[in-house]
């Protein structure tokens, strides 16, 4: 399989001093560039390859899930078309046309402040108990009614006013992103929310979508020590570990999360990324997913209830206000799982 390289005419990280991601995506017989395989202009106008566009579970938006990366995520649960070039091109005009048709659908208005997937479990479980029983269930956030909630390919749940990036991550190219967030963002009452691994988040790449009007990011850091980072991700993370405090001088709405990966990334070291966080603002929301395997990383087991509200825990005692445990299947599988966290970790955190 022939393989191309970045170098400094074509890669905009390069261009702008910066390491190249590790960005193949395999097309046929070839891996070629992520920006290259996955994203063009053509005919005057930018296109990206869209794999997929639907209203998501739990996060309740319009989510566009995207071909291409520009890391290569040994853990990566969206391989099979963020490292591999699938799906159809849309230019920012169509994606513009498919948020106004998604307006249409919205069932909860969100002030900006609150556009973030983190909000998303204050108003609703996606249980879907309120329209299958007519009762809410005992946890229900008692937020909404009936009559606000939907149904769509993934479940049960409001549809908020946010449109979301997600999938592959190209925001190395944030002239893409900056484009369909102007264009949101002047034709509808819709969210600009990106998706993140943060790679490709540079200075000036912020700036230019901060004057594109988007409206927030979904940061995943992947882990606090550089070469787990680089094992995971085969990329450095220096630039990531600064984004939150970037992001926030750009006044962008910022939640992060981070993956807890049993003998690699930890409760120690979730602890410190949460550190890190609140040395910037406490109030920023952490939510801990539980890791399951995946892609290269098969063999893995996953963590533990004990394990992951020992994050919890590491992460609260380091000054955040805002943490959440996610992806409760994985670990809580039983009922003395539930009482375990029910002592220890904040009823709305689970």
């Amino acid at each position: 399989m022939t393989e191309a390289v970045p170098n400094k005419k074509t890669c905009n990280l390069m261009q702008q001093g910066y390491r190249p991601g590790k960005c193949l995506v395999a097309t046929g017989n070839k891996r070629r560039l992520g920006c290259e395989a996955t994203l063009r202009f053509r005919d005057g106008e930018w296109q990206r390859m869209i794999t997929s566009m639907h209203l998501s579970r739990p996060e309740n938006y319009f989510s566009i899930y995207q071909s291409g990366c520009n890391l290569s995520c040994r853990k990566c649960h969206s391989w099979y078309f963020s490292k591999e070039a699938t799906g159809q091109w849309l230019s920012p005009k169509d994606i513009l046309q498919t948020a106004k048709n998604y307006e249409k659908q919205v069932t909860l208005m969100e002030p900006r402040d609150r556009s973030t997937a983190w909000h998303a479990h204050e108003s609703c479980h996606c249980c879907g108990a309120c329209i299958l029983t007519g009762e809410r269930s005992p946890r229900c956030p008692g937020v909404l009614g009936a009559e606000d909630i939907t149904i769509s390919s993934q479940g049960f749940g409001p549809a908020r006013n946010i449109v979301g990036f997600t999938g592959g991550d190209l925001t190395c190219r944030s002239d893409f992103y900056a484009h369909c967030a102007r264009l949101i963002k002047e034709n509808t009452s819709l969210w600009v929310l990106i998706e993140t691994n943060g790679y490709g988040l540079t200075p000036e790449n912020l700036d230019l979508l901060e004057e594109s009007s988007a409206d927030s990011f979904w940061l995943d850091i992947k882990a606090e020590d550089n070469e787990r980072h680089r094992w995971l991700t085969g990329c450095d993370n220096q630039w990531i570990l600064q984004l939150p405090e970037e992001m926030l001088k750009r006044d962008f709405v910022v939640e992060v999360l981070s993956l807890y990966i049993p003998e690699v990334v930890e409760a120690e070291e979730l602890g410190r990324i949460a550190g890190r966080l609140a040395a910037v603002d406490v109030s920023i929301p952490f939510t801990i997913l539980a890791f399951f395997p995946e892609y290269q990383m098969k063999d893995s087991r996953t963590p533990t209830v004990e394990e992951m509200v020992c994050a919890y825990e590491n992460a609260k005692n380091a000054g955040l206000t805002h943490v959440r445990l996610g992806n409760l299947g994985v670990f809580a599988k039983a009922e003395e799982d539930y009482r375990f966290m029910e002592a220890r970790v904040d009823r709305d955190a689970y």
